[in-house]
């Protein structure tokens, strides 16, 4: 049983996935991009992936995912006292893409704000946080968050197909909730570390004030794909994940042994046997469903955890570590007791 303790005790209340009608093989793909037939699935790992259709928006995923997460929760948006939306690309610079998902669930005349959390990769992992930052304070006790991805646009298909092909559409919600302790799926604690020499790992490098589109036009449209530098990326998360592991499951008063289930960020397949490998968990105990899915970015590890949620691979009382990496460079990681 679960110690008192004088504050609320974070909890998952509810969970929901929305993932887009139409899937994309990587066979048609290397047909549509003139690649041999199998080339995507042999150098990316990725049988398919879900792509949005022009009816599928951005917003329109998240909100849904979010209906199903407050229904699940048992609660109802107008109670709400924060929602939080997670992605490393929004629907438009400004303003923040929260206001919509809040007008969508019905709850624009209620007065709780709604605004934008971003950490790329690891966007709906910190917002968590920042959720049970409220609630562990008594600011909040019920808080939203909601991650939702096109992630299949401003891929650099010609330049970087190994890239491009990793990736797929989606969204997620969690409701996270104040408890006294003892319910299931409590999370916390968690531990975000950046690692500021690896910024230029993974970039897309336009959208912002970096480059002004009136008077760089040229400049603008050459870095208006997503780029990454995956060896680099690989050897700085190789080398900082095992330490980065060991110093989260102290927080927690964790051992490596007695982690039951690993839900990560479905980054890539060969990042996942990174995890297996490189960190020691064995592979039936890590959530791994990025060949089918790709990567939805910050939706991913929401969707993994919806995923292990639906497939019942969570027992009561079992010790899950919910992981991932972020361009920037960052690595960010919770625990949470089933």
């Amino acid at each position: 049983m679960a110690s008192a303790s004088p504050f609320p005790i974070p909890f998952i209340s509810g969970v929901g996935a929305y993932l887009p009608e139409r899937t994309v093989s990587s066979e048609a793909l290397d047909a549509e991009h003139g690649l041999k037939s199998g080339w995507i699935y042999r150098n990316c790992g990725v049988r398919q992936r879900h792509v949005v259709s022009a009816h599928e928006t951005q917003e329109m995923m998240g909100a849904q995912a979010a209906r199903d997460a407050l229904a699940e929760a048992g609660v109802a948006p107008d109670e709400l006292d924060l929602i939080l939306f997670a992605a490393a690309v929004g629907r438009q610079p400004i303003p923040a893409t929260a206001p919509l998902i809040k007008r969508a669930l019905g709850a624009a005349a209620s007065p709780f704000p709604a605004y934008d959390v971003n950490a790329t990769c690891l966007s709906a992992l910190v917002a968590m946080d920042v959720a049970a930052m409220h609630i562990a304070s008594g600011r909040a006790r019920h808080v939203l968050v909601v991650s939702s991805e096109i992630a299949t646009r401003a891929l650099p298909w010609r330049s970087d197909p190994r890239t491009a092909g990793l990736f797929g559409d989606g969204a997620a919600a969690l409701v996270l909730s104040a408890g006294a302790g003892a319910e299931a799926r409590r999370v916390g604690p968690f531990l975000i570390e950046t690692y500021a020499d690896g910024y230029e790992y993974c970039e897309l490098r336009s959208g912002g004030t970096r480059f002004d589109f009136q008077r760089e036009r040229e400049a603008f449209e050459a870095n208006a794909l997503f780029a990454m530098q995956g060896a680099a990326l690989y050897r700085l998360t190789s080398e900082a994940a095992p330490g980065f592991i060991e110093r989260l499951l102290a927080r927690a008063g964790w051992t490596q042994d007695q982690v039951d289930l690993v839900v990560p960020h479905q980054a890539s397949p060969h990042a996942l046997a990174h995890i297996v490998k490189r960190c020691g968990f064995a592979k039936e105990r890590v959530i791994d469903h990025v060949a089918e899915l790709g990567n939805q970015v910050a939706a991913s590890l929401p969707i993994a955890l919806f995923k292990a949620c639906e497939k019942r691979r969570l027992e009561p009382g079992m010790k899950v570590l919910l992981i991932g990496t972020s361009a920037g460079v960052s690595l960010g990681g919770a625990t949470m007791v089933a």
